[in-house]
């Protein structure tokens, strides 16, 4: 693969020095060489404003696998106004800009141009691409929720913007106002009938004539047209770049026109272009890392910039200053905040954790935003994209709401988030992708029939509901949800080792297979689902036979051939295939379910074995270029990033981060309203791997963990590290299991 460039961002951005330029390091292309069969992050190159409403990237093809970009391609058919949060989910409200000279050609097949990728740019902020077939130059430049392009046509030739939409739509123009304008109707399954994405357009010169289409079917006299693939030609004689400002909207095509004001007004490409550069280092400069390679900082960088995209913003600004959106569960417009495209499945493991840490204000109001949809539908979504989508076990919304409280986050009705929680906790749901599939039969046994995945999955929710009831004082919920959290127990069999799927008549399901894959297994099999028990490690460790015996187990795992069985899925799927070929045993690192799995070592008695393997999966199974496997709403990025500034949140839901080994030598954490905080490694290399010493603030720190109030504190936390592992009898530090359910 030949790389675009990325992130150069000019002259300008080249300019600023290495030090504070933090957006230079990321590269959107990290992650997008994936197919069906193999992911290496199943990722777009999004340009984008951070938590954007609206993203854009690259189009080079259309149908096949869910992406719409092959960064080996040689030829693009636009740029994509995209919502999609991941190839599993799809697309909504999308459609396509391109520029174009000679024959109007309205397919995208047809009006595909050869690029070259060093000759581009692609960069959070910034896309630039030379249109090799038109003798034209395409850049643009996005804010929130609108962007800006400016095309340079060849001089004395008749140049054209193309806005193509997808689906049902409609487009239109006024001659008089110079505006484009219309909408498209493409949408998930479950969304209201009035969905639609509307755009207004602008620009910055008289147009000369405004062709409209539907496909490649002209109507040259037409002011609006509408049906499928709608679309615009717009045609300029120019011998300047021509400048077009484009916002979209889920409410209204006057309200994309009314963020198009706010967002962009009178200022020019460049002045966008800055700002966007602005904000990006705003947001990545919360964590200035020092030492390292420099590939080491690209990818941290770019995973740090991929854990700022999702969830997105779903709220706009209406023209009288008042937060609205637009609920794609109700189909109304309601005042106040909205979020959506967020997998809580995987995103509450490491994303969270890292915002409680660097985005603790965006944080309290993204519950906030998910609240919206239990008021509007009643629940809160599985996997809202953007309003109820059937997609992963468990609600682990609960997980975000949890950690959020036990960490004093803020800016939420507790209250509210708790009567959600308990909602889907005890009743059946009518509404698809809402609530806990068959509550019903978990809560008559103890286990749901069938099912290890979701056994496991409910009942570390059910410890996540414990832990609201206990800030809200509710001593006999806390009591009824902690046990119930124990139901992990129900389906552990000591004569296989393994957590194994019981029938509803108690029996275990057979034959019994450690290494085959799907059936009770969500993604996965016994030796990557056996260990979901993150709120309570020490009850496994003594159901598995003490630690010994659980730290050999481990182990195991870490050097167990990587074999599977298809099982229940009847073919190899891509997560098999991407645990086969790494060298980690059946830790299988590209799947979200064995993210906490290595600091179990730790909480074991022996966290030099968590220094070394994270630190082997920091080296090995990232780069700047790609994943291990599906790069999810910002979860693995946001794995790698926790991992290198030297902890991770073992259970989301406490308060405590486990420590592992840090990556660079120096790193601060600068947030907002919050004393600065440093992590220090200055012995830190390749070979120093393993933790000497901890202090915080000058004095030892003994404890293998550290509390996220201590962390909120700012301050000095220094790692000194060796080539060899301490030697220290961690299995009678008192300290070792904080808060655990089983003492």
């Amino acid at each position: 693969m030949v790389a675009v460039t990325f992130a150069s961002c000019g002259a300008a951005a080249q300019a600023q020095s290495a030090s504070t330029n933090w957006m230079g390091y990321a590269n959107p292309l990290q992650g997008t060489n994936s197919s069906g069969g193999f992911s290496r992050g199943n990722t777009l190159p999004l340009v984008a404003r951070p938590f954007g409403m609206t993203d854009w990237t690259l189009t080079t093809g259309e149908g096949g696998w869910g992406w719409f970009f092959d960064p080996n391609a040689r030829a693009i058919q636009g740029v994509r106004a995209t919502h999609q949060p991941s190839p599993w989910m799809g697309d909504y409200g999308y459609f396509s800009v391109m520029a174009q000279t000679g024959k109007l050609y309205m397919k995208p097949g047809a009006r595909a141009s050869t690029y070259r990728p060093d000759e581009s740019v692609i960069a959070p902020n910034y896309l630039k691409v030379p249109l090799r077939r038109y003798s034209t130059t395409l850049e643009m430049t996005p804010t929130e929720r609108c962007s800006v392009f400016r095309v340079t046509f060849p001089k004395n030739e008749l140049g054209r913007f193309i806005v193509q939409m997808e689906g049902d739509s409609r487009v239109q123009f006024d001659q008089q106002k110079g505006i484009i304008s219309g909408f498209t109707r493409t949408k998930p399954d479950g969304s209201p009938e009035n969905f639609a994405c509307y755009f207004t357009a602008r620009f910055d010169r008289p147009w000369k004539r405004v062709l409209l289409a539907n496909e490649d079917k002209v109507n040259e006299s037409a002011t609006q047209v509408e049906g499928n693939r709608s679309g615009a030609a717009i045609e300029f004689e120019s011998n300047e770049p021509v400048v077009m400002q484009i916002g979209t909207s889920f409410i209204s095509t006057e309200q994309a026109l009314q963020n198009l004001q706010s967002e962009v007004g009178t200022r020019s490409f460049d002045a966008i272009r800055t700002q966007g550069q602005q904000v990006w280092n705003e947001n990545l400069g919360r964590i200035e890392v020092d030492g390292g390679t420099t590939e080491q900082r690209r990818t941290f960088y770019s995973s740090l910039y991929r854990a700022h995209l999702f969830p997105r913003m779903f709220h706009e600004t209406d023209a009288q200053g008042k937060v609205v959106h637009y609920s794609p569960y109700d189909g109304k417009v309601h005042d106040g905040v909205s979020y959506t495209d967020n997998g809580f499945w995987d995103t509450y493991r490491s994303v969270y954790p890292l915002f409680a840490l660097i985005q603790p204000e965006r944080y309290g109001e993204m519950i906030t935003g998910f609240l919206q949809g239990y008021r509007e539908g009643g629940w809160m979504a599985q996997w809202p994209s953007p309003g109820y989508r059937v997609s992963m076990p468990g609600t682990h919304g609960d997980a975000v709401i949890a950690d959020a409280v036990v960490k004093k986050i803020g800016g939420f009705d507790v209250k509210e988030a708790y009567a959600a929680m308990t909602k889907h906790a005890n009743q059946p749901s009518p509404q698809r992708g809402a609530g806990r599939n068959n509550i019903a039969d978990y809560l008559k046994y103890g286990y749901m029939p069938g099912s290890v995945s979701e056994t496991l999955d409910f009942a570390y929710d059910d410890f996540c509901v414990s832990q609201v009831a206990e800030s809200l004082g509710l001593k006999d919920d806390v009591t009824k949800y902690r046990q119930r959290a124990m139901n992990y127990r129900n389906i552990y069999d000591p004569k296989v080792g393994f957590m194994r799927a019981k029938n509803a008549q108690g029996e275990w399901r057979a034959p019994f297979n450690q290494y085959e894959w799907g059936g009770p297994y969500v993604e996965g099999g016994p030796w990557q689902s056996t260990w979901a028990v993150q709120q309570d490690p020490a009850g496994l460790i003594a159901l598995m036979g003490g630690k010994e015996r659980f730290i050999a187990k481990l182990d195991q795992m870490m050097v167990e051939p990587p074999r599977y069985d298809v099982g229940g899925y009847g073919n190899e799927i891509h997560e098999m295939t991407e645990m086969a070929v790494t060298h980690f045993g059946q830790y299988g690192h590209g799947n979200q379910p064995v993210h906490h799995v290595l600091y179990l070592f730790a909480a074991a008695g022996q966290p030099q074995k968590t220094q070394y393997w994270v630190r082997r999966v920091m080296n090995e199974l990232y780069s700047p270029d790609g994943f291990a496997g599906d790069e999810d709403n910002g979860e693995m990025g946001s794995w790698y990033v926790l991992n290198a500034l030297g902890m991770y949140s073992l259970c989301p839901g406490r308060t405590e981060y486990v420590l592992g080994s840090p990556l660079f030598k120096s790193v601060r954490l600068r947030v907002p309203g919050r004393p600065n905080l440093t992590i220090q490694a200055p012995t830190n290399s390749d070979k120093n791997v393993y933790v000497q010493k901890v202090s915080l603030n000058g004095k030892t720190h003994e404890p293998i963990w550290i509390d996220y109030a201590d962390l909120a504190k700012g301050g000095t936390l220094r790692f000194d590290m060796g080539a060899k592992a301490r030697e220290r009898d961690y299995s009678r530090t008192p300290e070792l299991l904080p808060h655990s359910m089983s003492k």
